[in-house]
């Protein structure tokens, strides 16, 4: 078995449709994938029906906060018709439009001549989220937009969202009979790094595991959260995180171990 647990379609911010994804990941020589959009769904029932022999896990991946800073939180395994969870992604989901609302204002009014119905084209159709507004904003020729002067956390441009505590997170995972693994916690492209200390904490919440190999997470980074994640008994996946033509890694670039997720996929059946 070769598998990544983490991947995005046109159903968020990634650029690939859904039902190509299952094409694509058998060439790329896997056999399981999961699809975990941003706070949605949408594109689960597309690539289920054109699996074409790669096991689709159902999965979505969570905007959290923990204390003052952004993590994501992996959902897998879970029941995409749990009423609880897709009320909060209902929720996400649509403050993410009021977000990108006043981001496309803010970005006007720091001299980027973009719209809404640029920004929308761009989404076409798939939750309004900071690459789409990127994606409009190099369009005009920002080519910077993750900076502070654009929209990079706490940037000119950004606006506060809704976010669930990820404690809250990892528990509706758990109700909707999945389990719960932390994305990429020590990404350099990210501000902030989850601590020793708070991978300690979210384990006691429930917790099952962290994604340890990530193309954004150098090898020494790596050893040192395969080590931690060890010590609390936390599960280690490895996954690419694809965005199609929207980052440069390639499906399978990262792998979880087949034991690794036998024993997810037995916690989440353990959990529902």
């Amino acid at each position: 078995m070769t598998i990544d647990l983490h991947a995005h379609s046109t159903a968020s911010d990634g650029t690939t449709p859904p039902a190509e994804l299952p094409r694509l990941a058998a060439e790329a020589g896997l056999t399981v994938l999961a699809l975990t959009d941003h706070d949605t769904f949408a594109g689960l029932a597309a690539a289920s029906a054109a699996s074409s022999g790669v096991e689709i896990v159902p999965g979505v991946e969570i905007s959290c906060r923990l204390d003052d800073a952004e993590v994501h939180l992996l959902g897998l395994f879970v029941d995409p018709g749990h009423e609880p969870l897709g009320a909060e992604l209902e929720l996400i989901r649509t403050d993410r439009r009021r977000r990108a609302v006043r981001m496309v204002e803010r970005c006007r009014e720091l001299g980027a001549p973009i719209t809404l119905a640029q920004v929308e084209g761009i989404a076409a159709g798939a939750p309004l989220g900071r690459p789409h507004i990127a994606a409009a904003l190099a369009a005009v020729g920002v080519t910077d937009a993750f900076t502070p002067e654009w929209i990079a956390d706490g940037g000119r441009a950004d606006v506060p969202k809704h976010v669930l505590s990820t404690v809250d997170a990892i528990a509706l995972v758990r109700a909707a009979g999945g389990v719960a693994v932390l994305a990429h916690p020590r990404s350099v492209k990210r501000r902030a790094e989850v601590s020793d200390t708070q991978l300690a904490a979210l384990a006691e919440a429930g917790l099952t595991g962290v994604e340890v190999d990530h193309p954004e997470q150098p090898p020494e980074v790596r050893d040192r959260l395969r080590a931690v994640a060890a010590e609390l008994g936390l599960r280690t996946t490895g996954s690419s995180d694809f965005h199609g033509d929207r980052k440069p890694v390639r499906l399978g670039e990262c792998t979880t171990a087949p034991d690794v997720f036998a024993a997810l996929r037995a916690s989440a059946v353990s959990v529902s």
